[in-house]
């Protein structure tokens, strides 16, 4: 599994020059604990967390008022990112050592997603729905970005429809699926007519 089929996207970030109440109005209206600080040109250059926040207002007294103060003021540096082709046991691992919370997902500088350390735990349990999605990346990119096999997963059986050219074909979309995290089962079933 890779960055980009656990990320969240778009991602939502806010500019370095943006008061710091906007940066607060952003986590607090999405439910978030951090987001990606862009410049003017939509570049990643740091992260805004709540503990950042919270250390701002806490250095500066609570009678402080920031609405003059910029988020580049309050941010912490450039995060762990990752880029959309990671793969997740890396990314969780990165997670660990640097204590990340959240990384930026980039390709070229731009933040093209964010993964939070929820999105990895979800994968320790995958549902249905995560297994399916897993299977059908799996087997569209076994035949070249086409959807030859529509997969449906259920109760972590994998029914898969479509034809195969030969028993190899066959046995290769079966391991395919089967070594999919949250598929028990796999069944082959012939196109409807």
């Amino acid at each position: 599994m890779h960055a980009k089929d656990i990320m969240t996207t778009p991602a939502y970030t806010v500019h370095a020059e943006a008061p710091v109440s906007e940066a607060v109005a952003l986590l607090e209206r999405r439910s978030i604990t951090a987001a990606p600080v862009v410049d003017e040109h939509d570049l990643l250059v740091g992260i805004v967390r709540e503990v950042d926040l919270l250390r701002n207002q806490a250095r500066a007294g609570a009678a402080a008022d920031p609405s003059g103060q910029r988020v580049r003021e309050v941010m912490s540096g450039l995060p762990v990112t990752a880029w959309p082709e990671a793969d997740v046991a890396d990314l969780a691992d990165a997670m660990v050592r640097r204590e990340a919370h959240t990384v930026p997902v980039v390709v070229e500088e731009h933040v093209v997603g964010v993964v939070s350390r929820c999105d990895v735990l979800r994968t320790l349990l995958p549902t249905d729905d995560a297994a399916q999605r897993e299977a059908q990346h799996r087997l569209d990119v076994y035949a070249d970005g086409r959807r030859r096999w529509p997969v449906t997963v259920h109760d972590a059986t994998a029914a898969v429809d479509g034809e195969f050219d030969d028993q190899a074909e066959r046995e290769a979309v079966v391991a395919l699926v089967r070594t999919t995290p949250g598929v028990t089962t796999v069944q082959v079933r012939r196109p409807r007519a």
